[in-house]
């Protein structure tokens, strides 16, 4: 902690006089930071034992912040090992009027639009890499660089086994009888579920921990119901501002959730495989 001391004296002309532990998941610390003068930070430090995300972390919060208006820290300051953002409120349930303003903020977000899928520049969700070669069709891009992607990262970490993973292989070939183009790319937030979203009183504070790209939003959507974090008042106001298209909660939403169901298989083993399987199996694998 002295070392965090002296680095937040240095840069903002402050010594500390409190730090308060935030959770922060499993590959960083997180602490809230009191200033003399009133003012409070959020310092994240990757743990000794991961990768340190830190620069590329900054760099997808500069982006939303200066191409979106989606809700996001203001970052104030990074090195090698250290990432101080804006203090943002947090605390609050998600309510039936959380999940509307959720949902404007989200397909606000989604509005925005590129002409490739894919992003300038690879990202990562969690401590995991996230390739995001720019490609003009969508059902490619997410064969290649979020389907099987992934699920070699899950198979070289244990979380699947190499029949697991040729499974995957075959479903990856036959995509296109179950997913279409998206009319245009849109801004994904990559990483929507509850703990990543902050809320204060009836509305949402921030988002955080991004693991941006652009691609079809259907993503963004089934990875919002894989653990719950909305319901029916979010997607209510969400096609007041943008159509969902039929098919999705009865097909898509499943195949698009094999991706973080892999992300999670590759982080945390094997619990995730009978979800994973079960999805195969729906589609003839």
């Amino acid at each position: 902690m002295s070392g965090l001391t002296a680095a937040i004296e240095r840069v903002f002309g402050e010594k500390p006089v409190n730090f308060h532990r935030l959770s922060g998941g499993d590959i960083a610390a997180v602490s809230r930071i009191d200033l003399k003068d009133g003012r409070r930070l959020v310092a994240k430090q990757p743990r000794s034992d991961q990768r340190d995300t830190s620069g590329i972390e900054a760099r997808m919060l500069r982006y939303l912040k200066e191409n979106s208006s989606l809700p996001v820290p203001l970052v104030l300051y990074q090195e090698p090992g250290l990432l101080v953002m804006e203090y943002l409120e947090a605390g609050g349930r998600m309510t039936a009027s959380v999940e509307r303003d959720a949902a404007r903020h989200v397909a606000a977000l989604h509005n925005l639009t590129a002409d490739h899928h894919g992003l300038a520049f690879d990202t990562v969700i969690g401590r995991l890499p996230q390739p995001n070669n720019l490609q003009d069709g969508w059902i490619s891009f997410f064969r290649n660089c979020r389907l099987l992607h992934m699920a070699r990262l899950a198979w070289e970490a244990g979380g699947i086994d190499a029949a697991f993973f040729a499974r995957i292989e075959r479903f990856a070939e036959i995509l296109d009888r179950f997913i279409e183009e998206p009319e245009a790319p849109s801004l994904l937030h990559g990483d929507l579920w509850d703990g990543n979203i902050l809320v204060a009183g009836d509305k949402i504070s921030g988002f955080i921990d991004p693991a941006i790209s652009f691609g079809h939003a259907e993503m963004d959507l089934a990875f919002s119901t894989l653990f719950g974090t909305f319901g029916e008042d979010f997607f209510f106001a969400y096609r007041e501002i943008r159509p969902i298209e039929p098919g999705f909660f009865e097909v898509r939403r499943d195949i698009y959730n094999l991706w973080p169901l892999l992300v999670h298989a590759a982080l945390f083993g094997g619990g995730y495989i009978k979800n994973i399987d079960h999805i195969l199996q729906q589609h003839g694998v």
